[in-house]
């Protein structure tokens, strides 16, 4: 069969694809997921970083709001704007004076302080670079910045630097005076504020270079921005419409990709609005470096992935290639293997089991070949000792219907028991029979034994019931039986003869003891034996182990290493056979045979 493909090709693709597949994945996969992590992490931080500023603001902008109520306490002040259309005087002006420059100077970036009153529309108006200006000024409460205080509920009204057009370095605070405890309205406070305040905590909430930043009021007029933009704008409208306080939008327009994060603050502050823009491209700056990191050492990882799948396709496939050929000579009938090792990995392993299993099939292939042989061996024997079994057991029922005529009961034992050993010996169609049935010819042959030599024999057979309908090898007990009344008993002796067979399980095994008092045997004469075991049937010399002999081979073929068959002498007298058998591997050897 010719090879359509290399495996060495399978491998570099198959280890290319299982490295830059998986390899390719988490680039793409821990990219998506340090961008969203790391936009969530920017977000967050910036969120913390607008909140911040906004209570910086807030904080700033409540404490210059505080410094238009202590006049309140100041009973002077307070009548002078109540009453001072009735009565102006010297002193009275002082105390003004004295209450307006001391709100002036409480704060830095305090230009200028302005004071509206209802009656009479005088104004009076401080500066750091002028002395106050006492004047009337027409129609002058009628002015929006006022209106807007005046309908505030909280009696403030902060006016950015653009306010309605005009081009200021300030803000202003407006502050409408209450003649508490009643409600009504004495005039308005105004506070010029320089931005410079304003400017130091926006710059600290954003970089320039990253990022843009705006500062706007409710009416759209623009406090800070970092870019010029038109108050028109649609994100502008929608950020002065919103009801949430804070939170983070998407923008993807042709003008702008990027995120917006915005805080508004208190209206009891001015209700100003802080929002922040951040292009994608800064968002994912780390990100992308992340990845850029990650496509770099893909790179060098994919060049060594290449070299190490070369390497491990050609140190693989080399000693494939020698175990393929291997196989082809084993497919051609040759079971010799012709290499020592292919090394000490996975192939290594693979190519000692494939020499395991070529030398287990070699083995096989010899005993059953060694079985068959046996087995017509012995059916040729059979066929040339039986002359026509059905005339010889006609001939010994006519034998026994006979005896019966003539009232010799014993006889027609002995011939039934004969038949029933002729009929178990020569029935070939079965190789492994319940030890019970091996049992039964046993007694058989033992009865015809104790009939011949009566007085001078007897014996023993001790079997657990659990064990009779286990398998065996057919006839493995008779022969053993046999040898002792062929070499071991002495029929003129004085003592009796005894014979003594007992099975049992034992642990995982059959154990079946033969024991007899006979003249036993030489240490020589038992290594002879166990040497002639391993001999051909050929060349084993003398018919006195020949029983025992085929007894052995017919254990190890069916068995293997698994059974024994052990002879030994007796501590007194006589010999002691031993039969070992696997309780799991009988009925395969069985199967396997047959």
């Amino acid at each position: 069969m010719r090879v359509k493909m290399s495996i060495r090709n399978k491998l570099i693709i198959l280890l290319l694809l299982i490295t830059i597949v998986p390899f390719g994945t988490s680039i793409v996969v821990t990219y998506l997921y340090t961008k969203e992590s790391l936009k969530d992490q920017y977000v967050q931080e910036n969120v913390n970083l607008l909140y911040q500023g906004k209570v910086n603001l807030e904080e700033y902008i409540d404490e210059l709001k505080n410094l238009t109520m202590p006049f309140y306490n100041n009973i002077a002040f307070m009548n002078y704007l109540r009453y001072s259309y009735l009565n102006e005087d010297y002193m009275t002006k002082g105390t003004v004076n004295d209450v307006i420059q001391t709100i002036l100077y409480s704060e830095e970036n305090i230009k200028k302080v302005n004071i509206a009153l209802v009656d009479g529309n005088r104004n009076i108006s401080v500066s750091k670079h002028t002395i106050a200006l006492y004047s009337t000024i027409p129609d002058n409460l009628n002015r929006e910045y006022y209106q807007k205080a005046k309908n505030s509920p909280y009696n403030i009204y902060v006016e950015p630097m653009n306010s309605q057009g005009a081009n200021r370095d300030v803000f202003t605070i407006h502050r409408t005076i209450i003649d508490v405890p009643s409600d009504r309205i004495l005039g308005f406070m105004s506070l010029d504020i320089g931005d410079d305040k304003i400017l130091d905590i926006s710059r600290k909430l954003f970089d320039k270079d990253r990022a843009e930043f705006f500062i706007f009021s409710p009416d759209g007029e623009f406090i800070f921005q970092s870019n010029e933009i038109s108050a028109d704008e649609d994100w502008v409208s929608s950020l002065i419409r919103t009801e949430n306080q804070s939170g983070t939008i998407e923008i993807n327009s042709d003008s702008f990709k990027g995120l917006m994060i915005y805080e508004k603050v208190a209206d009891s502050s001015g209700g100003w609005i802080l929002a922040k823009r951040i292009p994608y491209i800064t968002v994912f700056e780390s990100a992308l470096g992340v990845a850029k990191i990650n496509i770099v050492f893909g790179v060098i990882g994919l060049i060594l992935v290449v070299l190490a799948t070369l390497f491990v396709s050609f140190k693989i496939t080399s000693p494939i290639r020698i175990l393929l050929q291997n196989i082809k000579q084993v497919e051609k009938g040759n079971m010799n293997v012709d290499f020592d090792s292919l090394g000490n990995d996975e192939i290594g392993v693979l190519g000692d089991r494939f020499k395991e299993m070529v030398g287990k099939i070699n083995r096989l292939i010899n005993r059953e070949y060694k079985l068959e042989i046996e087995n017509k061996t012995n059916q040729l024997k059979v066929l040339q000792s039986q002359v026509n079994p059905h005339f010889l057991y006609n001939a010994l029922q006519s034998i026994g219907t006979l005896a019966l005529k003539n009232n010799v009961p014993q006889v027609y034992t002995l011939v039934t028991h004969l038949s029933k050993i002729m009929r178990y010996s020569m029935n070939m169609n079965e190789d492994m029979v319940p030890l019970m049935k091996e049992l039964d010819y046993t007694k058989a042959f033992l009865l015809l034994q104790k009939e011949r030599f009566g007085d001078q024999f007897d014996y023993t057979l001790k079997f657990d019931e659990a064990i009779l309908y286990i398998p065996v090898p057919k006839m493995i007990l008779q022969p053993v039986i046999e040898n002792y009344f062929k070499h071991g008993f002495e029929s003129n002796d004085e003592s009796l003869g005894n014979l003594t067979i007992v099975g049992k399980k034992q642990k995982e095994h059959l154990l079946i003891t033969i024991k007899d008092n006979g003249k036993g045997i030489s240490q020589d004469r038992l290594n002879e034996i166990y040497e002639t075991f391993q001999m051909d049937n050929s060349s084993a010399p003398g018919d006195l182990n020949i029983g025992l002999k085929n007894i052995f081979l017919r254990l190890k073929l069916y068995y293997g290493e698994s059974a024994n068959f052990i002879l030994d002498n007796n501590p007194d007298r006589g010999i002691c056979v031993t039969i070992s058998l696997p309780l799991i591997g009988g009925e395969e050897a069985e199967s396997d045979h047959n």
